[in-house]
């Protein structure tokens, strides 16, 4: 069994449970395998096993068993980007702040660990959106397991983006920017911006302005069998164009396919979590002292 581990800088409040962490693998008798630069920043500043195995590319990660993300849910997303389409289960190990995606914290990590290597979980399969666009490559990985959001990369002014489902019209929005999220991105920028929570099977696609200029606009959801197109116009020459983590400038009338991606990433999930649960620990939702 082997155990591929990704993760961030982080404050020396957790260093002991990234340590325990370590133990707890050692012990197991289990294969390590950490991305080189966090395996850098570990050694310079804590006590962690010499002569551990590192990797630095998708190439090496496709065998292991698991993939342990250790951060916020930034993390978690730029790990996908490292295990791409090879179905590697994440686990989400929490030294950020809400912790939504890496929902396990750090006080959980042996437990974690060996309901693991017990088979003790469930895979939650979650969908992707791919971007594509014949005026612009958007790089290696063009996927995003949050969202894809539009702004004006010079936030005085709005931006009109003209929207297409199935290349038919279907309308123009007047505000500061468009997000289009997947389930999974429905409780990060997209909720912050007036949109709906959705759960993470629904098999949607969640289109939400920001700040629309026109009372009338309301978020939208739509069948991910769908294709979503975009395009940006404006007074500016350059908009921003953000795939999860990862930015691009597009220019105007520039045509933005959405679809759903081929594939999908697991989430790992321990057999007391669950998507309600989490969204109320973390987010408060229906919470209600008359509950």
């Amino acid at each position: 069994m082997k155990f591929c581990i990704y993760g961030k800088r982080f404050e020396p409040d957790y260093a002991s449970h990234v340590e325990q962490l370590f133990q707890t693998l050692i012990r197991r008798g289990v294969k390590i395998s950490v991305y080189d630069q966090f395996y850098h920043f570990l050694k310079t500043n804590f006590s962690v096993p010499e002569n551990i195995e590192t990797y630095s590319s998708f190439e090496e990660v496709k065998d292991a068993s698991f993939m342990l993300s250790v951060g916020g849910d930034g993390t978690v997303l730029d790990t996908v980007s490292i295990i791409r389409d090879s179905k590697v289960p994440i686990l989400g190990v929490n030294t950020g702040r809400l912790g939504f995606l890496s929902h396990v914290d750090v006080e959980q990590i042996e437990e974690a660990v060996e309901a693991l290597i017990n088979g003790e979980f469930t895979l939650d399969k979650r969908s992707l959106i791919e971007v594509r666009s014949e005026q612009q490559s958007f790089g290696e990985f063009p996927f995003a397991l949050n969202d894809v959001t539009l702004i004006n990369n010079e936030r005085s002014s709005m931006i009109t983006v003209h929207a297409y489902v199935n290349d038919q019209y279907m309308s123009t929005y007047w505000s500061d920017g468009l997000i289009v999220a997947t389930p999974t991105g429905s409780t990060a920028y997209s909720l912050s911006c007036g949109g709906p929570i959705v759960t993470p099977d629904s098999n949607n696609i969640i289109i939400t302005p920001i700040a629309p200029h026109n009372l009338n606009v309301r978020p939208l959801i739509l069948s991910n069998t769908n294709k979503v197109s975009i395009r940006p116009e404006g007074r500016s020459s350059e908009f921003q164009l953000t795939v999860d983590s990862k930015t691009y400038i597009v220019h105007p009338e520039t045509i933005i396919d959405l679809t759903r991606a081929s594939f999908e990433i697991n989430l790992v999930r321990l057999e007391n979590q669950n998507f309600f649960n989490t969204i109320r620990k973390k987010m408060g939702w229906g919470m209600d002292k008359r509950n």
